[in-house]
Order: C-alpha cells, then sequence, then structure tokens
C-alpha cells in the first residue's frame, strides 16, 4: 500500500513538472496566448491601413478630383490663373505676441 501511494506522489509530481515547467506547460500556453493577441492587435491596424490606401488607390483612379488635390497638397500646384499665397510663421508670431 506505501508504494502504491508513493508511486501516486511521484506520479503527481512528474505530472505538476510537466504541467509548470515542461514542455507545453502552463505559462508557455499564456504567452502564446498574449502574443495571439498582440499579432491580432497588428493585424487589425494594418488591415484598416490597407483599406485606406485601397480607397486611396480608387479614388485616384475614378477621377481627377484626387489627383488635383495631391498635386496642390504635395507638389505646390496651382490652376492657371491663380494667385498662390503663402503665409510663413504665422503660428510662431502669435504666440510671442502673447
Amino acid at each position: 500500500m506505501k508504494r502504491l501511494l508513493l508511486l501516486g506522489i511521484v506520479l503527481l509530481a512528474v505530472l505538476q513538472h510537466r504541467l509548470w515547467m515542461g514542455d507545453n506547460s502552463l505559462t508557455e500556453y499564456f504567452q502564446l496566448q498574449h502574443q495571439i493577441a498582440e499579432q491580432t492587435a497588428s493585424n487589425s491596424q494594418l488591415q484598416q491601413r490597407n483599406n485606406a490606401l485601397m480607397a486611396e488607390i480608387t479614388d485616384l483612379r475614378s477621377g481627377t478630383e484626387a489627383i488635383e488635390e495631391r498635386a496642390r497638397n504635395e507638389l505646390g500646384l496651382i490652376k492657371k490663373g491663380e494667385t498662390f499665397y503663402r503665409v510663413v510663421g504665422g503660428e510662431q508670431r502669435s504666440m510671442a505676441a502673447n
């Protein structure tokens, strides 16, 4: 009877060791769950970015308004007959006056 009890205790100790510290342990499981959550959040952000880029591509392909807006903002282009005014340092002056 003592041998059976001793065998049961040893078996329980081995199983507990594997559960907490061995391969596929609970700590490893929780770390993997955390990594999965982080990767899912990252994938969600990247998917939103991809959707925004696809919408921009569609907009650029479908009409000239998006192309014109981009040319004005990024390249500083203006239409014929328009006057371009550039205000430099407007925020710095207002802050200095206060």
